[in-house]
């Protein structure tokens, strides 16, 4: 079997087999050059902290990426009032260990055939201070072709924004997947909608610009209210409007 689709396979696999109070749809996985012209350009869009996946992991070739959606159950809970539903907590701190696990026993199987590779995790990852991270999984999603960004920040993809990414770097060579030539994000293509701006409940997205500080401040006081749950500093009312689910 070819190596694209055994990754592929063993991503919806585990997924599937997931042992979490967590619904999910099904997966998308995508593949990125390592030599992606888009990886080093990011540095002058993000800024010189993000890593390029070479100084990351040397034998670099391909970055695999993939998003695990959030069924639709879960996404309706976050909907129904101003509060953020227990359910969109649990399936924060679910969704980040289980992406933790499908890397590590994807690259446990992959060392198999001598392919090296690294992952970052899945969230908390950056600065608390200035709020930067040496790698974004949402970007790498959109250089591996799963879509496009919204005016929510969040990667839109063909089957929405609610839900999870992860990424692995590979010193294996796959076939990158095409990137959509068509913009996801409904404001965008038609400027209409704005639904996350609405539901943003501080005023820190609007449709030109995002304060991450005022988000995250308002992120860390929703988390006092999961103290049982961990660390579930998780808002997600930016992805709960008609981009949740699909990209049109």
């Amino acid at each position: 079997m070819h190596l694209a689709r055994k990754i592929e396979k063993k991503i919806k696999l585990l997924v599937e087999e997931a042992n979490t109070v967590t619904k999910y749809r099904e997966p998308l996985v995508g593949f990125a050059s390592a030599h992606d012209s888009l990886f080093t350009q990011i540095k002058e869009i993000i800024g010189k902290h993000h890593a390029h996946p070479k100084e990351l992991l040397p034998e670099a070739k391909t970055v695999i990426s993939f998003f695990i959606p959030f069924a639709q159950d879960v996404v309706i809970s976050n909907r129904i009032d101003d509060e953020v539903s227990r359910e969109w907590a649990v399936a924060y701190i679910e969704t980040n260990a289980l992406i933790e696990y499908i890397c590590k026993e994807l690259m446990k199987e992959l060392s198999l055939y001598g392919i090296k590779s690294f992952n970052e995790k899945a969230t908390h990852n950056f600065n608390e201070v200035d709020l930067t991270a040496s790698w974004s999984h949402r970007s790498a999603a959109y250089i591996a072709g799963l879509g496009t960004f919204g005016v929510n920040h969040m990667l839109i993809t063909s089957s929405g924004c609610a839900g999870r990414f992860g990424s692995i770097i590979i010193s294996a060579e796959i076939s990158p997947t095409p990137r959509p030539k068509t913009n996801f994000c409904k404001y965008f293509r038609e400027e209409k909608c704005l639904a996350c701006v609405k539901n943003c409940p501080t005023g820190a997205l609007q449709a030109q610009s995002f304060d991450k500080f005022k988000c995250y401040e308002h992120l860390l006081k929703i988390d006092k209210r999961f103290t049982d749950l961990g660390l579930a500093d998780v808002c997600g009312k930016c992805t709960v409007g008609p981009c949740a689910f699909s990209s049109f």
